[in-house]
């Protein structure tokens, strides 16, 4: 299969970014973290990896904000698509985000892969608040973070988003966020943790981006609810009558165990399955 058919399977990694100075930490600081991010992804592409993906994580010792980082990879590495999954769309400012992804996918040339959603649970209650952006009356959190992801989108897209001032000598207009990246409009996925809002972001035209666990629970095993998922993304698709095709991703933890002290520390549950607990206010698989 060529290397540019759109069935071919892609295979990444996902760092959050942790670090610590406890004691035999090997990344002690948030400036080693993010430099051991490129170092990682350079390497990643060395041996024929396909993605290099980061989470973003407020308020925590992990990867916050992530077009810096993205920048610096995309310009030390050729190949390898770059991404986040996910950028929590709430503590977005949409303008300004689109003015950062078209830089930084031009950085890149081309090669980012940027997964956006409402977000997962986190330590800090409202964060989103501290940033300067709250739900207007009768919304909720997740709806804010629908309302900025539809004005950034249409900012990458070259979409007029405000009016000329007559007191510059501009002609009478409105004006476009630059840099502005092409094809960056096709290469947005929504992080979905339900089935429904899988649906939604095909109707939307995103790629999706299966979560690595779905706030509901219908009693089968993970991967049968995630395989519905994918099937009912793919059919609400199809009737909302997009011509492109779309990507899906999915997340699985591996962990590679190499000596006897990995196997102490994390090779005890290899017959373990799914099991199910509350996340977010409600039950989770």
């Amino acid at each position: 299969m060529s290397d540019d058919s759109p069935h071919r399977k892609r295979i990444g990694f996902l760092s959050f970014g942790h670090w610590s100075n406890a004691p035999g930490s090997q990344t002690t600081t948030a400036g080693e973290a993010l430099r051991q991010a490129v170092e990682l992804s350079v390497a990643a592409e060395e041996i024929g990896i396909d993605g290099a993906f980061f989470r973003v994580h407020h308020y925590q010792r992990q990867h916050a904000s992530p077009f810096p980082l993205l920048a610096a990879i995309g310009t030390a590495t050729n190949r390898i698509e770059i991404g986040t999954g996910v950028i929590d769309m709430r503590y977005e400012n949409p303008l300004y985000m689109a003015e950062d992804a078209g830089a930084a996918d031009l950085l890149s040339r081309g090669r980012m892969q940027l997964g956006i959603s409402r977000g997962s649970p986190e330590p800090a209650l409202r964060g989103y608040g501290a940033f300067g952006y709250v739900p207007a009356e009768g919304e909720t959190d997740a709806d804010m973070a629908r309302r900025h992801t539809e004005l950034f989108r249409a900012a990458i897209a070259g979409a007029a988003v405000v009016p000329t001032d007559p007191a510059m000598g501009g002609a009478a207009g409105r004006l476009a966020i630059q840099p502005r990246s092409e094809g960056l409009t096709e290469r947005i996925w929504w992080g979905a943790g339900t089935r429904e809002t899988g649906v939604w972001a095909a109707r939307q035209g995103m790629n999706l981006m299966s979560s690595t666990l779905l706030t509901e629970d219908t009693g089968v095993p993970f991967d049968q609810l995630q395989a519905e998922q994918i099937e009912l993304f793919l059919e609400a698709w199809d009737e909302a009558g997009w011509e492109r095709r779309p990507r899906i991703s999915v997340s699985r933890s591996v962990m590679p165990i190499v000596s006897d002290l990995d196997h102490a520390f994390f090779g005890r549950e290899v017959g373990g399955g799914d099991t199910t607990g509350y996340l977010d206010g409600g039950i989770a698989r």
